[in-house]
């Protein structure tokens, strides 16, 4: 520990050589002004910034521990505030002292700097002299050269450029010229684009170029034909014809051959010129967005400090113990970062730590544990984990929140599992405090925290186990702004996604699409995952899939935490690196867009936000891939073949069917059914599971096993909810799987209609 406390001293002391050397700077500057007597508002000016610059050298003394420093300029505060009330005379004897206090100043920054801790003596005489100045006690010759000596013998001269290896640079200006760095992709995609244009003219030219070759075999036949042809005056004028028109075509093929070179060699020139861009501003721009790097640490040096006084206020005792913090990241994501992280430390000790009772009750040591660790990912991403050894979260509290708070319906409580209730501490107004107090209660501070970080591109789960304690993952880009994005196609339209959102893309057959709670889904890697229309979701219009073929559809998966959803998409055209600009105050926060860039065709396509996309969907049902029908053509000549054991059930579901036009023919369970079917054709089969005999499981592995009923459309109707269950009906190959206590007469009709 105090190894740790060593290093941060010498950060601490290494960062105030740079800031101390800029004010006395600023204070000789502002001296040496003073020295020419101006009046008026000018000389208060020139005062109260030397004033100013006095004060905050001595407050930095004081925040690293150098006392003679800090007492100097305490001394320098009491003259210059004497000068300020008019209580001291300007006078070229008071000009000497103050700069000879500020040479020891200097003497004493560049004696540091060799030895640290070794500390010049006769300071005592010049503060002496400075209360004196103060108090109206004008400085006397002999007095003065004595300071003078003393500050010349005992305190070595500023040692030149404190800071040589740095310079200062405002943080305004470093974001100008990011700005202006990044926008230099612009122009080099505009070269790619234009280079690969060039490769297509020249391409295409090249393909024509061997089709007119073709021709010329044909052209030399049809002049000997003439030549051989009867009436010699005609075939003469003809020949003669025909002859200029081969000596064109011979001409045009020299003046083709010409015009390909000239197009190689500008395609070979604009691929170099591409080449050449690419590299000096890729390397440009690596170096600036180093510039902008900061060491994590940089921004949790107060954090020890408040986790120690927020634990005392809570009576408990806690200790943040930190990882990683020599890892650099983006300037602007670091005070970014700070408000979540503060958020985070505050939930775990005011909701994870326990008191140091409850703690001895449970065999743990007194005091608590908050790890803060940082650790670099592939794909220029870095994880922060947040981890407490407390009480853990109780799913059941965070559900009965959600409920008192309308967020959930009790059916959806239910099917929640445990990853996906904790999720919902991150919804605004949830909180399992008992009380709103100063520190937490009120159920903001996760929201604050998930909204801020998916600003920032980034994702935060969470991960909680009972008297064990709670981890919360996030994980950020590096840097901000350029970024790896994929374009794609939907309803006519271009649109870039994240590239570091999207878990995989695939190709989806129609026939792999099923149906379950009213919502298309697909199997991907063992797993259900649901699939939504990009252009739904959007809000667009269907203007025909051009990458769909053969009854197969393109799809991009997208996750945030655990959580999955496939968009398809009409067509995904490549991945490529772009700039994201904001969209102006104007349209600050857009449903599902974070930004805009333009292309290298120069055409501009929205930015789509990953995390939006995901909460549209869940919002919105996925439409099939063909438009449904407002009511089945000849709906009373479908048949429906409904399996049921509860009477009352399969009369409900009877009546629904046949209200709605359809043939309904009931079957008690799967064994019944079977028969049913083998003697009598049907168009869809709406099965119970829960069955004696035969359940409805095996029921439609039967059906998908026979060849003749393979392709049989079969909607499960249970009240089997659990996650399991789900995915048990899709294996065995159920078109859709609709659970009872989610069930009503129009979902069900939806779900029919889709299916025949």
């Amino acid at each position: 520990m105090a190894r740790k406390n060593d290093e941060l001293l010498k950060r601490l002391l290494a960062t105030f050589r740079v800031e101390a050397d800029e004010h006395l700077q600023a204070m000789s500057s502002g001296l040496l002004a003073l020295e020419k007597m101006p009046q008026g508002e000018e000389r208060a000016a020139l005062i109260e910034k030397v004033f100013r610059e006095a004060h905050s050298l001595k407050g930095a003394a004081r925040a690293v521990n150098l006392g003679e420093i800090e007492a100097i300029c305490q001394s320098l505060e009491s003259v210059f505030a004497g000068l300020k009330g008019a209580r001291i005379a300007v006078s070229p004897p008071l000009f000497d002292l103050l700069h000879q206090a500020l040479n020891a100043l200097g003497g004493l920054l560049a004696a540091d700097a060799a030895a640290p801790g070794a500390r010049p003596p006769a300071i005592g005489p010049l503060t002496r002299r400075l209360d004196e100045a103060s108090q109206g006690m004008p400085p006397k010759p002999e007095a003065r050269a004595e300071s003078a000596v003393a500050a010349d013998v005992h305190l070595p001269p500023p040692a030149p450029g404190l800071a040589s290896g740095t310079v200062r640079v405002s943080t305004a200006k470093l974001d100008a010229v990011m700005r202006q760095t990044e926008e230099l992709l612009l122009p080099r995609l505009a070269a790619g684009q234009r280079a690969g244009d060039l490769r297509e003219t020249a391409a295409a030219l090249a393909a024509w170029k061997k089709q007119r070759a073709r021709i010329q075999p044909a052209l030399r036949l049809i002049e000997q034909a003439l030549g051989r042809s009867g009436a010699a005056n005609r075939a003469a004028g003809a020949q003669h014809e025909f002859a200029k028109l081969l000596e064109y075509l011979d001409e045009e093929d020299l003046f083709l051959k010409t015009l390909e070179g000239r197009l190689a060699r500008l395609t070979k020139s604009a691929e170099r010129d591409w080449r050449m861009l690419s590299g000096m501003t890729g390397s440009l721009l690596e170096e600036v967005k180093e510039m902008h790097l900061l060491p994590f640490a940089s921004a949790i040096e107060i954090f020890p400090r408040f986790v120690r006084d927020l634990a005392r206020d809570r009576g408990k005792e806690v200790e943040l113990l930190v990882q990683g913090g020599e890892i650099e990241i983006d300037r602007r994501i670091l005070e970014e970062l700070k408000d979540p992280l503060i958020h985070l430390l505050r939930n775990c000790i005011d909701h994870g730590i326990e008191a140091p009772a409850a703690r001895g009750e449970k065999r743990k040591p007194a005091h608590g544990t908050i790890a803060l660790s940082i650790s670099q990912r592939d794909g220029g991403k870095v994880e922060i984990l947040v981890a407490d050894d407390g009480a853990g979260i109780d799913a059941a509290r965070v559900k009965a929140a959600a409920l008192k708070l309308d967020l959930v319906s009790a059916e959806e409580a239910e099917r929640l599992g445990e990853a996906e209730a904790l999720a919902l501490v991150f919804r605004s107004g949830v909180s399992t405090s008992p009380i709103i107090t100063d520190v937490s209660g009120r159920g903001l501070g996760l929201a604050i925290v998930r909204e801020k970080i998916e600003r920032l591109g980034g994702t935060v789960a969470i991960e909680s186990h009972p008297d064990t304690g709670t981890r919360f993952r996030i994980v950020l880009p590096l840097t901000l702004a350029t970024f790896r994005g994929v374009l794609v196609r939907a309803g006519g339209q271009l649109f870039v996604i994240p590239a570091a959102s999207i878990v995989r893309a695939a190709r989806v057959a129609a026939g792999d699409i099923r149906t379950v709670e009213n919502r298309e889904t697909i199997t991907l890697g063992g797993q259900a995952v649901a699939l939504a229309g990009l252009d739904d979701v959007l809000e667009l219009p269907r203007n025909g899939a051009t990458g769909e073929s053969a009854g197969h559809a393109q799809a991009l998966v997208l996750g945030l935490g655990t959580e999955r959803i496939a968009f398809r998409v009409d067509e995904v055209l490549g991945e490529q690196e772009v700039l994201v600009k904001t969209l102006g105050p104007q349209l600050a926060r857009v449903r599902n867009v974070t930004g805009a860039c333009v292309l290298g065709t120069g055409q501009v396509a929205p930015v789509l936000n990953a995390a939006d996309l995901m909460k549209s969907a869940v919002k919105r049902a996925a439409p099939p891939l063909a438009p449904a029908v407002e009511e089945p053509a000849g709906a009373q000549q479908r048949a429906i073949l409904v399996v049921e054991d509860s009477i009352t059930s399969r009369a409900l579901l009877k009546g629904i069917l046949e209200s709605a036009g359809y043939r309904v023919v009931t079957a008690v369970d799967g064994s019944d059914a079977y028969t049913a079917l083998k003697t009598e054709t049907f168009d869809l089969v709406v099965s119970d599971v829960e069955m004696p005999r035969m359940d409805g499981f095996d029921l439609t592995a039967k059906i998908r096993a026979d060849k003749s009923l393979s392709e049989l459309p079969v909607v499960l109707v249970t009240a089997l909810e659990s996650r399991e269950h789900r995915e048990r009906g899709i294996d065995a190959g159920a078109n859709a799987y609709i659970v009872k206590s989610s069930f009503d007469q129009s979902n069900l009709l939806e779900v029919v209609r889709r299916l025949i």
